[in-house]
Order: structure tokens, then C-alpha cells, then sequence
């Protein structure tokens, strides 16, 4: 089977291209909905995150509240490493036992986990291919405040606390650029899927 890692920056368009993927038969996982996941009452993860940023992180519903922690850690390099050591090790485990299941399931598939921080964390170096999603800075910008309504000052804190998409870049197989309309990217994806099936 064939491990492909698909990432990029905040509100580069990852989730609408790992869904033109899945749509073409790729088996595909989202790691924010991993994250959603462990963040509900009940799991280890959830404890760990309330043990370590107070109660003020959780919702009504015993949940983590994702906005009140995105807030803390964003500007906030110290708590952030320390939420990563938290939730990373979790997700990676979630992410193995997913492609493991996959090539279980067929060993010709094509396995995409789509991550936001493969590349700052190292583990892109456990795909077989790695998939960066880009868009011009503007075109993220005008999304981010569409999607989050967010401040200027709060999106360029998001954005600055992520690494710069040319770094992504440089670890890419394939760059998808999601700065045009949504078949500009469609037939960008179905080219890069037909390159990972000749090899898959």
C-alpha cells in the first residue's frame, strides 16, 4: 500500500482536497477529526489537556473547547509544545492503526492521512509520498477570516505560528495549488492521484 501524507497551511484547502481524493477511492483520514476525537470526555487525552491547562479549556458538554485553547497556545510557543507532546503521540497511534487497517483491507490502496504539522513534527519522513497544499497568503487570509472570524491580529498570529509553506514545500512530492477555482484543483488532484496509482 501505497502511505501518503497530505498537508499544508491553515486554510490552504487540505480538507477539500483530501476529499477529492477520497472521492477518486483513496482511503483517507483527517487528523482534526482524530484530534476531535480525543478531545471528547471520556478519553485520556481530554484528562491529560484539563490536567495541564485548567478547567477554563473545557466545555459545557466536558469537551475541550478548541477555541479557548487555540487561544492560549497560538501566540504561546511553550504551552503549544507542551499540548503537542500531549495529543501527538495519540495521533500518531490513531494514524498508523488507520493505514495498517488499510493495507489490510488492500494492499493497492492509496493511504492519505491529512495533517497540519507532518512536516514540523518529522513524521512526513514515514510516508512513501508526501502532498503540500498551497495558496497565495491573500487568498489564506481572506479564508481564515471567512471560516473563523478572527481579528487581523489573530489570524497572523495563526498563521506565524505555523512554518512558512515554502519550508512545506521543500519536503513535497507533489504541490496542489488551491489559490483558483475549485476545478483548477480538481484537476490538479486527479493528475497527482493517476502518478500515485501507476506507483500504488
Amino acid at each position: 500500500m501505497l502511505r501518503v501524507g497530505l498537508t499544508g497551511g491553515i486554510a490552504s484547502g487540505k480538507s477539500t482536497v483530501s476529499r477529492m481524493f477520497a472521492g477518486l477511492g483513496c482511503k483517507v483520514i483527517d487528523s482534526d477529526r482524530i484530534t476531535r476525537q480525543l478531545f471528547e470526555p471520556g478519553n485520556p487525552v481530554n484528562a491529560a489537556v484539563v490536567e495541564t491547562f485548567g478547567r477554563r479549556v473545557v466545555a459545557l458538554d466536558g469537551s475541550i473547547d478548541r477555541k479557548v485553547l487555540g487561544e492560549l497556545v497560538f501566540d504561546n510557543a511553550d504551552l503549544r509544545q507542551k499540548l503537542n507532546s500531549i495529543v501527538h503521540p495519540a495521533i500518531n497511534q490513531r494514524q498508523s492503526d488507520f493505514l495498517a487497517q488499510a493495507a489490510a483491507e488492500d494492499s493497492h490502496a492509496i493511504g492519505i492521512v491529512e495533517a497540519a504539522l507532518i512536516v514540523e513534527v518529522g513524521t512526513y519522513k514515514n510516508y512513501d509520498k508526501i502532498i503540500v497544499v498551497t495558496c497565495l497568503p491573500k487568498i489564506q487570509r481572506e479564508r481564515l477570516r471567512d471560516r473563523s472570524g478572527l481579528t487581523p491580529e489573530q489570524i497572523e498570529t495563526r498563521i506565524a505560528s505555523q512554518m512558512p509553506l515554502e519550508e512545506k514545500v521543500k519536503v513535497a512530492d507533489f504541490v496542489i495549488d488551491n489559490s483558483g477555482d475549485i476545478g483548477r484543483t480538481r484537476q490538479q488532484v486527479e493528475e497527482v492521484y493517476r502518478q500515485l496509482r501507476a506507483i500504488a
